[in-house]
């Protein structure tokens, strides 16, 4: 049905008839095998996301991760499908997901099958590690899908998600920028984010001098724009920084050497004027 593959492929029976479609053509469509009924109250077509089907199969929602990297967010994935479910629930097999039966601050409905965004913040809030978890969250600030103040108003129960409120802010200009920061705060070490120097914004600034460069996905970068950064990276040095330029692959993976590099810079005052 086209109505449906315009809606993900999956809607509620309730929203169906809604749209004027009558019981009868519904049983036809599924008789020829156009459709499929997932626990009665679901309709799909061959075009639905399994994680969606998955959702619908056991009465619950994408959530947590699933959930900010269905609203499009920026999120670490775990390789794991995050569903969350009512606190009552039972009765269902959600094979390998991992179910979150926390409810969020805003009430979810049953003709939904993806977890409201704040709703998503604060499972991952209680799921994730700090700095992944704080990354999403800024993530949905930066983009416009939440606002910080309305973050501050909610009242969350969840003392990381409270913790992650007075954290987050909106300079990070991608999630993987979240995460040093978030790192470095922990072991003393103040990253100053977006700062101007002659004109020019960089992603970090350590002290007066050492500057941090972080590269989101450099290999989605062409080459006029490496050259560009590499240049602009000369540039701070002859004025006078300490540049230091990490890619997406050593936040993630080499943070021990990261770390101790960074240490070793303020060891050597490279931080000062």
């Amino acid at each position: 049905m086209e109505w449906l593959d315009a809606r993900q492929g999956i809607a509620h029976t309730h929203d169906v008839l809604d749209a004027g479609f009558t019981r009868h053509a519904i049983r036809d469509t599924a008789g020829v095998g156009c459709i499929s009924r997932i626990r009665r109250s679901w309709l799909a077509t061959a075009s639905a996301a399994q994680s969606l089907r998955d959702a619908a199969a056991i009465g619950g929602r994408l959530a947590c991760v699933s959930a900010a990297k269905h609203h499009g967010l920026w999120t670490l994935d775990d390789g794991r499908l995050h569903l969350g479910v009512h606190p009552n629930a039972s009765r269902f097999d959600a094979g390998s997901a991992l179910v979150h039966w926390n409810p969020g601050p805003i009430a979810p409905h049953r003709y939904e099958l993806v977890e409201p965004v704040v709703n998503a913040l604060v499972h991952l809030a209680d799921c994730r590690p700090l700095e992944e978890a704080l990354a999403t969250w800024e993530s949905a600030i930066r983009t416009g899908a939440v606002s910080a103040l309305f973050l501050q108003r909610l009242p969350l129960r969840s003392a990381m998600a409270n913790k992650l409120v007075v954290a987050c802010g909106e300079f990070s200009d991608s999630g993987i920028e979240s995460i040093p920061v978030a790192r470095l705060a922990r072991i003393g070490i103040r990253v100053r984010q977006q700062v101007r120097i002659d004109g020019h914004r960089v992603d970090g600034v350590i002290g007066e001098r050492l500057v941090i460069q972080i590269d989101g996905y450099s290999f989605h970068k062409s080459a006029a724009q490496r050259r560009k950064d590499i240049a602009e990276d000369r540039r701070l040095v002859l004025m006078g920084y300490t540049v230091f330029r990490f890619d997406y692959v050593q936040i993630l993976f080499e943070w021990a050497t990261v770390e101790a590099e960074v240490r070793g810079a303020i060891a050597a005052g490279l931080h000062q004027a």
